[in-house]
């Protein structure tokens, strides 16, 4: 090919060709020219009934080639109306493979293969047209003709992109274009600019914009005209893929259409539909190869940080942003994390997701102020806040450079809010079954477990919010916000996602109220007249994707207080207020009222209203009655058929008599007490009152029978679904509940009234005191978050300050007056009255000798803190700057408590005095340092950095933060625009590596130095302006205060967020008290000095003793280690159970216990086990680096009572294991000279014969395997697995031949991180991950340890030496380790030398070493640096940049190396000249090291590159991933075939055809896989993106060999799709469930399918029309569990048919059916429901219910779930009675019956599979999984069993007992 440059800027491809002619191009059916109106120029027409015969190709041949390598591509078109166009490109990729890109409005849906890619193509349409709105909301069915308004069209897509994403290939050029009617088409060209049509050439001359930024104006020869005075979005449309706008579907090209800055929110509310990518043909190779496709995600605008660097710190250059790298969206629990980055200055943020997961809490990201009311209701990133909107990917080209971000991103995340109310204290609801609340606290809605006060938050109010509203289920929640523009949103309350959100077209929205069903919403507020304004919304679909509409609307001037929807009847609702009680009703689209007769009562001012509860919901609404409450005490009693009043009763004061001993309440005459609240259920009545009383009543009210009295007036009760616990809020912010049964009362959330000024953190106790506008000062336990402590003062609090060691802290009030308070024995200690004005500032020494204070009118106060009495020491006047606006931290200590740094005596001034004595040190004006400011510059807040006591941080009224030498009071560094309006707070990490800033109501977290790109997150969640931000004292956590006190967790590196934890504590001088001695001994060492802490200390426990010691003697610059004594002694080796091992005596047979019921009564026997006791100690930090084994998350413990069969006798065999383990590191081996290949797979090493595919497996272990290693001669395999739980790892040593294991090891507390043996095989290394970051040395012959090295930072990798068994290396944290192995006769010891990294990599870690054959040493770094070390001098010679990420694999064979990094690239370099460098002896750096390095070739794969095997010369080997593949790669060919590909994620459900010649798995991440039998292999793969798949089943009768079955799966949105094997597409989409599918199952002769969703319904649906032939709810309300269909003539139970069906529920219920589908009949034939107690454990850990038909008697049904016993339960449909029991010793999560066999197989929680006769009670206990087991099958001939634990698959082979 041509060199490209002529191609520059951009190529016309019309007049390159010169179409005119048609030479090079053809053209063929009707095409034509003609001159366009709009365009003004004559353009070509290609029209025609048939696309594939009317077309224009270019070029002529299909043996020529276009040759253009622009990476976009740009086509000037316009669809015919009402008409179909096809446009197809052929684009080549790097090796010469073709792939062809289509796009059509004829195509419904995306297609791909490896060689081909099919885009629906959306039609744009005039603005403000009816098909505009209609193509915006971009779903499936509108994919279509192109409507009558189409307008001329510049479609640009990203060739680079396309390849790379969708078929992972690399592109080269565009090889041909085909354009096909019906269309009109100006012209094409291709650029490797990004062109922007609606810029012009002078606008781009003053925007600065030029080709070698990559982007530009349209060239004029491909421009639309624009008339003067016209936008260019209104009259064309311009659509990019991938799209920069909102957020659209990632398989269909189509116009975006961002969301304005300015305007309103649209009101469309629309889901992504699932879709499905379909698999052309069979792969020839041993799988399909399916790319998933990832939305595409936001690329910030390049723009520098406005950083300004002084050379006193170093001149550091800023680079520009380059493009963002992809992440993938998580979904974790019930949240959606989001993550996003700030660059001062910019004007664009972007979300990003969160790795990894945790369950306490979401992040919350915001995008710049003025954008924060504006989000779609259709964004994924407004399910949590409200962002950007989402942009395309830019991929990098090889000249621009990595960003550089703050890194972790999301560095916060928000864990626990401490606040209740804020609009309204009326807003607080049960969820359904009575174990959350859900309250607002000010903007944020927060979901609480009652039982562990765990949070969930709602995020995405921009206001307080002042109404909620649950549907009759509670799945759907509804909220409001105050502000004259009020918002609605709709959220899914399980999953916390925003289904809707749309205006009220009102403010002051004060009332919600959902109807039972969810299907109408009801709101009350004032219109902009101030008129009572009601709205009804149509929500019926809001939880499918439909839009919210309005059903509604009416104006009243009566006044409504509440308005509640009643749950009998949506169209009737009934509301109060002042002076009235009015019934509504919907009826023709209006909406009417009538008051009800209140006779004498008219003038009262009604409060709440409740219907009577208890009563069927068909009953007549003449029998209903309503209960309205009143601030005067009344309860009226109304008639709502009549509308009358039925009966009045009134509260009154209890009369005192008897010594004032209080009377029972009763109603009677007299004044009454205001009642605010009142809830009604079938048994009594709770009302709520100004008294503050929470009282129940029966309903006939005739006394009180329970009350609960609270501080404040009770705002709201609520009685919950059960009538057990009744929800009480008060006006004073507390929320609690009252437990009818107990009567206990217990309080959630305590909260301050107004607004917090100030906070102070006690680091010791975990405690935390706020001062607040409410005049209270409250002491809060940051842990459990309840209030310990209230000091209530008439003198206002303003700030407050917590003693560093004491249980102490002092608080300033308005009136000038400091007083310190001693919470251990809640008295007063001293007062003083020293300032005149407001203490604005409060503050104590670190070393908590002197305490500080500052006055509003210019006093500060120094006191000496070592006494009691707090004496004062000196006072100076008018040195601080006066006014109230540097409240409440006007004042900061330096942490070695010498200086005190405040603003004064002016705003212009910082004064640094000596902090002992007030005397002045320093004076710095901020006014001048900046010369170029034309106004003066005021200073606002003071900090000190606590490591570098040199700098001190200032913030100023121009809103930067100045770096200012405490010294010298020189300018270091500034920062500008760090936030839209003044900075309120700042504080520094302990470290000094973060800073924290808050501005108005965000949080923003600075990398301190400013060295990055993108130097800040910012977060959200505040309502009003922030006042005050810190660190935790332990730096694991961030507090801010403003309208309520939100905790964080501070997710940072522990590498830059803490002290190193092994350094040297600082051991801070603390004086004694001289009065008492109340101060802790904690060995000399305070807790507050920023040493993480798991938790507080109890009182009574003596603290933890410290050993401080070095451990690492060779390197003198080593660090000390801050370890815990481990009592114990050092571990002996051990055998542990295993294939080799020699077992414990244990009887020949083993039994359940069986009991038959027709002959004995029952006799039960429990079966309990203790689980052993774990030793917990002090939890490392997982370091940064993603070398280190990431173990699955399980709660499941092995059940240690498990009988193994005796060797010979077992009834099942292990055949076959699919998949390998992705989470293990290094857990592949693979030796080309003895065929040995191994990997790991759960607990099990797998041994497989590449050439048959036949495999063997090493047994042994039980928990997930980390690591294995393989002798050079092949004959030993080592693997180790456990210790993620704190307990110790287990290495287990087989002997290849006969599988025996030999021997069993145990040493490292943690996981193990590495294996290796030596190259003669005579020694053995296990390194410990970053728990035990240690070096064992082992004997290979006797395993005997022989020795140790213990480093004091995380260790990533080793490796021996191939030319010396008695060296090797290591790397980590701390550098390279080089080892010498000494032998003194049978003493072993190691000898060795630390070095550090070389400085020409700057700070980095090393992750990954290898050797070659000439002692050189190569090392990685987490940087994508490769390292070159010269054994012999133990020197860096050369380094070079061989990724963009972080390097974990090094493989050297020879002259090359290969790398393997977490960019999922392979890399492979020719390293010839290496050898001659180092005879050079000159050390060689990355640009040096760039030339004499070659990159030979290049594969990118599907995941993270874990481990790799190669042969001695490199040409070829296998690669492992996270995604869980094992790669076989090629160089010669450049070709890569997956071996090894199983689920990533948890498998749902696996089940055979009923030939076995397939059988199909299905998982989470939405995939239908399809393998064969027996060779195990992937045939075809079906995957919907963005939903999880269920349940599978095959379609019976049909051979799957022959092409003719069909699999039916299951889907969480509540989709079933059947697949075809024969084409590999799905042939039928059917939706009969609203939820997610749980199971199911085809008729028993394939004429219907039977699926059940996850609320009990069962819908019967025809597979070939799709229409839904019958639905089931006698089980609504539970979960189906199991589905199955049998065929049997059931004549003996009276019916007539040849089907059989059952069902069964977790409720513990099973129906049975009798069926005939022919002649549409189904009866029930049993309904079963086994009682069991009271469930005391967690709702999600319950056992399933389970059955099934005996496939031997289907008349026999086998039952098992949560009982008073484990055990299988025998149920015969023709005696109606139990026959047999068969006990359990622990819950079934799963079972199969075989149909040949009377074998049962069980899985339990506890890992262990148990195979059960059913006659005799006789079992084996087999534990091969690591996880749980979800899914055991037998297959239909009964000769095969699968069993799944998550996403291990294991084949048995069933021999019987």
């Amino acid at each position: 090919m041509a060199s490209k440059v002529w191609q520059h800027p951009y190529v016309n491809i019309f007049k390159h060709m010169r179409v005119e002619e048609w030479k090079k191009s053809s053209k063929e059916g009707d095409v034509s020219t003609y001159m366009d109106k709009t365009l003004k120029c004559s353009v070509f027409r290609v029209r025609g009934s048939v696309p594939a015969s009317n077309y224009i190709l270019l070029p002529k041949s299909s043996t020529q080639s276009l040759g253009l390598t622009g990476r976009y591509f740009y086509l000037l078109f316009r669809p015919t109306p009402d008409k179909y166009f096809v446009v197809h490109l052929d684009v080549a990729a790097q090796g010469g493979q073709v792939v062809r890109i289509s796009f059509s409005n004829m195509f419904k849906e995306f297609k791909s293969t490896a060689t081909s890619l099919q885009f629906p193509f959306l039609c744009g349409a005039a603005k403000d047209s009816v098909y505009e709105s209609t193509a915006k909301s971009a779903r499936h069915d509108l994919v279509g003709p192109a409507p009558s308004t189409v307008r001329w069209t510049c479609l640009m897509l990203d060739l680079q992109y396309i390849l790379s994403v969708y078929v992972n290939r690399h592109h080269s050029h565009l090889k041909s274009t085909k354009l096909c009617a019906n269309m009109a088409v100006k012209n094409m060209f291709t650029s490797d600019l990004l062109l922007d049509p609606e810029v012009s050439f002078s606008k781009a001359k003053l925007l600065g914009l030029s080709s070698s930024q990559g982007t530009g104006p349209m060239p004029r020869d491909m421009s639309f005209p624009l008339p003067k005075g016209q936008r260019w979005h209104d009259l064309y449309d311009y659509v990019r893929f991938p799209s920069e706008g909102a957020k659209l579907p990632f398989d269909s090209i189509q116009k975006a259409y961002p969301v304005s800055t300015g305007g309103p929110a649209p009101e469309t509310t629309v889901r992504e539909v699932s879709r499905i990518v379909s698999i052309s043909k069979p792969v020839k190779d041993r799988v399909s190869l399916i790319q998933q496709i990832t939305t595409p995600k936001p690329l910030p605008r390049n723009q520098g940080p406005l950083v300004t660097r002084v050379p006193e710190l170093g001149v550091v250059s800023t680079l520009p942003n380059p493009s963002d790298s992809q992440d993938d969206w998580f979904y974790r629990g019930d949240e959606l994390s989001q993550r996003g980055s700030h660059s001062p200055g910019s004007q664009r943020s972007t979300p990003r997701p969160t790795r990894g997961g945790d369950n306490r809490g979401v992040h919350v990201y915001a995008r710049p102020e003025d954008d924060l009311g504006n989000c779609r209701a259709d964004s994924e990133v407004e399910e949590v806040g409200c962002s950007t909107d989402p942009h395309p990917v830019r991929l990098s080209s090889t000249k621009e450079t990595k960003q550089r971000k703050l890194h972790p991103d999301p560095i916060l995340r928000l864990k626990r809010i401490i606040g209740c109310g804020g609009a309204s204290t009326r807003c607080a609801l049960w969820t359904k079954s009575g174990d959350a609340v859900v309250y607002p606290c000010h903007a944020i809605i927060i979901s609480m477990k009652i039982s562990s006060s765990q949070q969930k938050f709602f995020i995405g109010h921009t206001d307080k919010v002042s109404a909620l509203a649950f549907n009759g289920s509670t799945t759907v929640l509804a909220s409001a916000q105050t502000g004259n523009h009020s918002v609605v949103r709709v959220w899914n309350y399980h999953q916390g996602n925003c289904l809707a959100m749309f205006r009220t077209h009102a403010h002051s929205l004060s009332s919600l109220s959902f109807s039972y069903s969810g299907g109408v919403l009801c709101g009350v507020g004032k219109d902009s007249h101030s008129k009572t304004l009601v709205v009804l919304w149509n929500t019926a679909r809001v939880d499918r994707g439909g839009e919210v509409a309005i059903l509604a609307k009416a104006h009243t001037d009566v006044d409504i207080q509440t308005m509640k929807v009643a749950f009998f009847d949506d169209t009737r609702m009934v509301s109060c207020g002042r002076d009235n009680v009015r019934l509504w009703r919907l009826r023709n689209g209006s909406l009417r009222s009538c008051p009800v007769n209140l006779e004498e009562y008219h003038s009262l001012d009604f409060t709440d209203v409740a219907f009577e509860e208890g009563h069927p919901v068909d009953q007549e609404t003449q029998d209903r009655t309503l209960f309205v409450s009143s601030r005067s005490g009344h309860i009226l009693e109304v008639d709502y058929s009549r509308v009358v009043i039925k009966n009045v009763r009134r509260l009154l004061p209890a009369q005192q008599a008897h010594g004032q001993r209080r009377e029972k309440h009763t109603f009677n005459t007299g004044p009454g007490i205001a009642i605010n609240s009142i809830s009604v259920s079938s048994s009594f009545c709770a009302t709520g009152s100004e008294d503050g009383f929470l009282r129940l009543w029966p309903l006939d009210f005739s006394a009180v029978f329970l009350e609960a009295e609270h501080e404040g007036a009770v705002s709201l009760v609520s009685i919950s679904a059960d009538s057990l616990q009744v929800l009480a809020t008060t006006s004073t912010g507390n929320l609690g509940y009252l437990d009818v049964s107990s009567r206990g009362y217990s309080t959630l959330m305590r909260s301050h009234t107004d607004s917090i000024l100030g906070f102070s953190a006690d680091g010791i106790r975990r405690h935390l005191a706020t001062a607040s506008r409410d005049g209270s000062v409250r002491v809060w336990h940051m842990d459990s978050l309840q209030q310990l402590y209230d000091f209530v003062s008439e003198d206002g609090p303003c700030s407050v300050a917590f003693h560093p060691s004491l249980q102490v802290f002092s608080c300033g009030f308005g009136s000038g007056i400091v007083r310190v308070f001693d919470i251990s024995s809640a008295k007063l200690l001293a007062e003083h009255k020293q300032h005149r004005g407001e203490v604005v500032g409060l503050a104590f020494s670190p070393d908590g000798e002197f305490m500080y204070s500052a006055g509003s009118l210019g006093s500060l106060v120094l006191y000496n803190s070592s006494e009691d009495d707090h004496h004062v020491v000196r006072v100076l006047g008018n040195v601080v700057a006066r006014g109230t606006e540097r409240a409440p931290d006007a004042l900061t200590v330096s942490s070695d408590s010498r200086c005190l740094a405040f603003i004064g005596p002016s705003e212009y001034i910082v004064t640094i005095t000596d902090a002992c004595s007030l005397d002045e040190l320093l004076h710095v004006d901020v006014s001048i340092l900046d010369v170029e400011s034309t106004s003066l510059d005021s200073a606002l807040k003071v900090c000190f950095s606590p490591a570098s006591t040199g700098h001190l941080l200032v913030a100023t009224s121009s809103n930067k933060v100045l770096w200012v030498s405490a010294k010298t009071g020189r300018l270091l560094r500034e920062v500008s625009k760090v936030h839209k309006q003044q900075c309120s707070s700042l504080a520094v990490s302990e470290d000094s590596r973060f800073l924290l800033t808050a501005g108005d109501r965000v949080v923003k977290v600075w990398d301190y130095n400013m060295l990055l790109d993108v130097n800040s997150q910012m977060f959200i969640g505040h309502s009003q302006a922030v006042r005050q931000v810190s660190f935790t004292p332990d730096q694991l956590g961030v507090v801010s205060v403003g309208d309520a006190i939100f905790l964080w967790d501070f997710l940072a590196h522990p590498a830059e967020s803490l002290r190193d934890s092994r350094s040297p504590p600082k051991v801070r001088k603390v004086s004694p008290p001289k009065s008492a001695g109340r101060r802790p001994e904690v060995n000399g060492i305070l807790l507050s000095n920023g040493m993480p802490r798991r938790t507080a200390p109890l009182p009574s426990s003596p603290p933890p003793r410290f050993d401080i010691s070095v451990n690492d003697q060779i390197n003198q610059e080593a660090l000390g280690s801050l370890s815990f004594i481990d009592p114990e002694e050092p571990p002996v080796p051990a055998p542990a159970p295993g294939p080799g091992a020699s077992p414990a005596p244990t009887p020949a047979v083993s039994f359940l216990k069986v009991t038959e019921l027709d002959a004995s009564p029952l006799d039960t026997s429990h079966y309990s086990h203790l689980d052993r006791d774990e030793l917990t100690g002090r939890k490392s930090i997982r370091p940064d680096c993603y070398k280190h084994f990431t173990p699955r998350f399980k709660t499941s413990r092995l059940d240690q009572t498990a009988v193994a069969p005796q060797p010979g006798q077992e009834g099942l065999t292990l055949k076959a294991v699919i998949g390998y383990n992705g989470n293990g590191r290094g857990n592949m081996a693979w030796s080309p000279d003895t065929g040995l290949f191994a990997y790991s797979c759960g607990c099990v090493v797998v041994l497989e014969n590449l050439h048959t595919g036949s495999q063997k497996h090493l047994l042994g272990h039980t928990e997930e395997i980390s690591s294995l290693a393989v002798t050079h001669d092949s004959q030993t395999v080592a693997a180790a697995a456990g210790g993620t739980r704190g307990d110790r790892s287990t290495i287990c040593i087989w002997n290849v031949q006969n599988r025996a294991c030999r021997n069993t090891i145990s040493y490292h507390r943690g996981a193990v991180q590495s294996l290796a043996f030596s190259r003669d095989d005579l020694f053995f290394l296990s390194v410990g991950d970053f728990s035990d970051p240690e070096v064992a040395l082992w004997s290979s012959r006797t395993f005997q340890l022989l020795s140790t090295v213990s480093v004091s930072g995380p260790l990533h990798d080793a490796a021996f030496s191939p030319c010396a068994a008695s060296q090797l290396a290591y790397v980590g944290s701390q550098g390279l380790f080089f080892c010498l192995i000494n032998s003194h006769g049978l003493e072993v010891d190691l000898e060795v030398q630390r070095i550090n990294t070389p400085v020409e990599v700057g700070e980095v870690e090393l992750t990954a070493l290898c050797y070659d054959n000439n002692s050189i040493l190569y090392t990685a770094t987490n940087r994508g640096h490769v390292c070159v070390w010269d054994c012999n001098t133990r020197r860096c010679f050369m380094t070079w940049e061989a990724d963009q990420g972080e390097i974990g694999v090094l493989l050297c064979r020879g002259k090359r190396l290969l790398t393997g990094s977490n960019t999922r690239r392979v890399r492979l370099w020719a390293v010839t000249a290496v050898q001659g460098i180092r005879s050079g002896g000159e050390r060689f750096n990355m640009e040096d090291g760039e030339a004499r390095v070659l990159l030979e070739q290049e594969i990118m794969l599907d995941g993270t590159v874990v481990s790799a095997a190669f042969d001695d010369v490199m040409d070829m080997g296998i690669v492992g991933t996270t995604a869980g593949t094992l790669w076989y790669i090629n160089w010669g060919d450049t070709s890569s075939i997956r071996l090894i590909s199983g689920h990533k994620t948890k498998v749902n459900d696996v089940v055979f055809s009923a030939d076995e010649c397939h059988f199909a798995t299905c998982g989470e991440d939405g995939s239908v896989r399809v393998w064969s039998a027996p060779s195990n292999e992937l045939v075809v793969q079906f995957q919907v993106l963005n939903q999880g798949c269920d349940c599978v089943c095959w379609s019976p009768g049909l051979s799957s060999s022959k092409g003719g079955g069909c699999v039916a799966a299951g889907y969480s949105d509540g989709t079933l799709r059947i697949f075809r094997l024969s084409s590999s597409e799905m042939e039928t989409k059917l939706k009969p469930h609203a939820v997610a599918i749980t199971a199911i199952q085809y008729s028993a002769n394939g004429h219907v399918i039977l699926s059940a969703g996850k609320n009990g319904v069962v819908a019967v649906s025809s597979p070939e029309s799709g229409a839904t032939l019958r639905v089931f709810k006698d089980q609504k309300g539970a979960p189906i569990t199991t589905i199955q269909c049998v065929s049997k003539q059931y004549k003996e139970f009276g019916l007539e048919g040849s089907e059989m069906w059952l069902a069964a529920s977790s409720d513990r219920r099973v129906s049975v059916w009798a069926a005939d589908w022919l002649k549409d009949k189904c009866d029930l034939l049993d309904w079963l429901t086994f009682p069991a107690p009271a469930y005391s454990g967690e709702k999600d850990s319950l056992p399933p219910s389970l059955a099934a038909f005996c496939p031997c008697d289907p008349g026999l049904l086998v039952y098992t779930g949560y009982a008073v016993e484990k055990e299988l339960t025998f149920y015969s449909l023709t005696k109606k009675q139990i026959i047999k029991k068969i006990a359990l010793p622990d819950w079934a999560t799963c079972f199969s019956l075989s149909s040949k066999t009377r074998l049962i197989a069980v899985g339990s929680r506890e890992q262990v599979l148990k195979l059960i006769q059913s006659t005799s009670g006789r079992f084996q206990d087999f534990v091969h999984h690591s996880d749980s087991l979800q899914t055991c099958r037998f297959s239909p001939s009964g000769r095969l069993l699968f069993t799944v634990a998550y996403n291990e698959i294991h084949l048995w082979e069933v021999k019987g007992f």
